[in-house]
Parts: structure tokens; sequence; C-alpha cells
């Protein structure tokens, strides 16, 4: 219960910080994380989408938005959006494997190929 309180404290705070400067990148970045601890997963996505815009060759930032597709159920977008973050430079091909954020799309055949497609690069 402390955790959960202070998760709200966080968000409450970072969020009115947010209120004063809707394009503070660590900020919306710390915000996104706290929205997927908290479970809430749309609002995580507004904010990943926005990063995707403030910071458009940043490879996290895209492989942060992948997983909210594949949270949210839209496999076209995640494995898109998955694609560009390995483009842009997003490496990590073992926790790409084991991120349960991508279970969704990990038996799509789209993403078996983008993974054999760059992994040994």
């Amino acid at each position: 219960m402390a955790d959960q309180s202070q998760l709200d404290f966080e968000l409450d705070f970072f969020g009115g910080v947010l209120t004063r400067n809707v394009d503070y990148v660590d900020v919306l970045r710390i915000m996104g994380n706290l929205l997927a601890l908290k479970g809430r997963t749309a609002e995580g996505m507004q904010i990943d989408k926005r990063l995707a815009e403030l910071r458009p060759a940043d490879p996290l930032v895209h492989y942060n938005l992948a997983c909210s597709y594949a949270l949210m159920k839209r496999p076209e977008l995640s494995i898109k959006t998955l694609r560009r973050a390995i483009e842009l430079g997003y490496r990590d091909f073992r926790y790409i494997r084991e991120d349960h954020d991508l279970d969704s799309i990990r038996q799509d055949r789209r993403f078996s190929k983008l993974m054999r497609e760059f992994e040994n690069r």
C-alpha cells in the first residue's frame, strides 16, 4: 500500500510539472514508466506517442511505444514501431525476446521475421 501511495504521489507531482512544461522529455519518460507500473496502458501510450514526436530518432522511445502498442493489442503498429526502434539502433535482442510487454506479438510471424532479419547483423 505504501508503494501504491508513492506511485500516486509521483504521478501527481510529475503531472504537475508537465502542466507547466508539456514537452519536458525527462518528465515524460518518468510519467510513462509510472503509468506502466500503475497499469494505465492507454495513458502511457499517449505519453510514448508524444515522446516519439519529440525524439523521432531515439530508439528507446520507439521501443517503448512498440511495447505500448503490443499491450494495447495493436500488433501491426507494434511490429512496425519495433522495426523502427531496431532500425534506429535498439539492439538488445535478448531483452526483446524476453520482454513480457511484447507477449501479444511474439507468436506473430512478422515478429519472427523481424528478429531473423536483424539479430545476426
